[in-house]
């Protein structure tokens, strides 16, 4: 497996990590729509869309190197 192969699957592998993390939270907690889209800071959620929304930024971007094509 190439470097942005391995890189590509450990960020996959960390998305999968956060929804398992959020769906266990939801289903203990619910979530409303406040706490996902302006959670404060010390929530479970703070800037989890964020930081979801970056990973798989950075998934298509590997996964568009590693075809040689372009967005």
């Amino acid at each position: 497996m190439n470097e942005v192969a391995t890189e590509k699957r450990k960020l996959i592998e960390q998305m999968l990590e956060m929804q398992k993390k959020f769906i266990e939270y939801e289903r203990a907690n619910g979530v409303s729509p406040v706490q996902y889209w302006a959670g404060q800071e010390g929530h479970p959620l703070f800037q989890y869309k964020d930081k979801y929304a970056e990973i798989s930024t950075k998934v298509v971007d590997l996964a568009h190197e590693e075809k040689g094509s372009s967005r």
